[in-house]
């Protein structure tokens, strides 16, 4: 495992107010990959789960696509279902229409 440089500190407990969740709608998708598959990673991993509902709430609101493939032609909610502590954010997927 990697340890943090002495002049990294780690990040405990950041606030995640609205507008700071909505900034995850700016990260660009890289060539090749769906922007709304990108966009629902980079907020699972970068969010807890309960700012990852409100996420996903404001992900429909403007209209994008919850079962967007993925690379492996996967949905996101296909692709975390395995992981070992993703049942909140899974929850989260399935109450908003995913698949």
């Amino acid at each position: 495992m990697s340890e943090l440089k002495k002049d990294k500190k780690k990040v405990l407990g950041e606030v995640f107010d609205d507008e700071r969740i909505k900034s995850f709608f700016q990260y660009p998708a890289p060539d090749g990959m769906d922007p709304d598959f990108h966009l629902l990673e980079k907020a699972y991993r970068g969010m807890r789960e309960e700012n990852f509902a409100t996420f996903v709430q404001f992900f429909v609101e403007r209209g994008h696509n919850l079962n967007a493939p993925g690379p492996d032609g996967k949905t996101f909610l296909q692709t975390i279902k395995d992981h070992r502590l993703a049942d909140e954010y899974i929850a989260a997927l399935k109450q908003a229409g995913a698949e």
